[in-house]
């Protein structure tokens, strides 16, 4: 991996390259993506089955596009029961992570007479989008269905896309069941997301669309906002590691590459005070890439987005860190929770040398749909905040309003709005 001082030309630089990963650099796309949910608003199942066709290479119709039972019953028979139990596993710890973050309806009565308050209502249909092929993930089905449980959401419909026999991925399907998904349709790309977005004959149109997708999905989705909530528009894989001189350059190695190996735009990126460190990563990474599996995407990864900056002082790598705002930072200094203070900008973070990045890809609970390219500033993990809606509770006896009234006419007054002012004077009229 190269290796940079880190001063404030090279963060820029790092900062812009980051940039071009961005899915709103891709708009040549749009115009493609456009007219797919044009037409499948238009035309429905018609055009779901003509792009699934098209783009897929298999037939389907009002009578296979539903996942069956049999189907299901299929699945469970093609994956090892152990990998079940694991998931299984997997699945409870995301469940109990997440009730924590269940909010609940609350009011504050007065004396007066007065009322405040908020409800919380889950939605009350979800669309969970699961890419297919070499992308199927079934981590990312547990991590997008179970907060939407936990939510109360009525009914969760999944849509991913079938290979060319029709099939569905039998893991994708196990871990759907196991997290409690009410339906799924065979139906990918941006197609998929258009039918959740207005619905056909065959899918239903649901209130709120999350997962992850191609380029394709990530533009389907901002192009229907509005008639629909989304999740975010993902980007791609990005890992920052912070580090001292305590830290072991063969675990950092590991856990750059656990990312970079995502694809061809992952950014793996290690700030660090110790210039040993930073010569040990290198030369760990290079051992480690040459026996493993994905080794041209990883090294595409690294020439494009990979880095080893060097800083000067552990405050300046902090500063770096959190103008970078990585989708997963991992901290491995001497005191890590004391360096976790000093972050303000970063979508999960992992704390010592055992804190690696995949255990929470997979197990230990909390969700690992993040923020990526910098939103980390302003976005949140995905959690059961995104599957519910509040509304405002307020209710004034008279003798509560009385005393605030003249307050209210002339702030009304003062902006013109002699309406608002005199739907307050008509309850004071003599």
């Amino acid at each position: 991996m190269r290796i940079v001082e880190l001063n404030q030309q090279t963060k820029s630089n790092i900062l812009n390259d980051l940039l071009k990963r961005s899915p709103n650099n891709y708009d040549s796309y749009a115009d493609t993506v456009g007219e797919i949910v044009s037409t499948v608003r238009e035309k429905g199942d018609e055009a779901v089955f003509d792009y699934t066709l098209k783009f897929d290479k298999t037939v389907i119709t009002k009578e296979n596009i539903e996942i069956t039972k049999e189907e299901i019953d299929e699945a469970y028979s093609s994956v090892s029961q152990e990998l079940v139990s694991v998931i299984k596993r997997a699945a409870s710890n995301i469940q109990e992570y997440h009730m924590k973050q269940k909010q609940y309806s609350w009011f504050d009565s007065k004396p007066d007479g007065t009322i405040l308050g908020q409800k919380v209502t889950p939605l009350s249909r979800v669309g969970v989008y699961v890419p297919g092929g070499k992308a199927a993930y079934p981590s990312s089905v547990l991590m997008n269905v179970i907060p939407a449980k936990c939510a109360g959401v009525d009914e969760i419909i999944m849509v991913t896309p079938p290979g060319k026999d029709g099939k569905v991925n039998p893991g994708t399907l196990v871990a759907a069941t196991i997290a409690g998904v009410d339906k799924i349709y065979k139906v990918g790309g941006a197609q998929a997301i258009a039918a959740l977005a207005f619905g056909t004959e065959s899918i239903p149109k649901v209130d709120k669309i999350v997962g992850p997708g191609n380029i394709f999905v990530a533009l389907a989705k901002k192009a229907v906002f509005g008639f629909v909530s989304i999740d975010s528009i993902a980007g791609p894989s990005e890992i920052l590691v912070l580090a001292d001189e305590t830290a072991n350059p063969r675990y950092i190695a590991a856990d750059l590459l656990s990312q970079a190996e995502h694809d061809e735009l992952a950014s793996a990126i290690l700030v660090t005070t110790s210039r040993e460190l930073a010569d040990n990563v290198s030369k760990e990474v290079d051992k480690f890439t040459a026996n493993l599996s994905r080794k041209e995407i990883i090294e595409k990864s690294l020439e494009n987005y990979g880095y080893i900056l060097v800083a000067e002082t552990m405050e300046e790598a902090i500063d770096a860190a959190n103008d970078i705002a990585s989708e997963h930072l991992e901290i491995v200094t001497k005191n890590p929770f004391d360096t976790m203070t000093k972050i303000k900008n970063a979508g999960a973070i992992f704390l010592g040398e055992y804190s690696s990045e995949p255990l929470g890809d997979y197990f230990a609970g909390p969700n690992h749909v993040l923020p990526t390219n910098g939103t980390a500033k302003f976005f949140s993990p995905l959690g059961v905040d995104d599957f519910i809606k509040k509304s405002s509770i307020i209710s004034y006896s008279r003798e509560a309003l009385e005393p605030i009234s003249s307050d209210i006419i002339k702030f009304a007054e003062s902006e013109r709005l002699t309406a608002h002012a005199n739907s307050i004077k008509v309850r004071f009229e003599d």
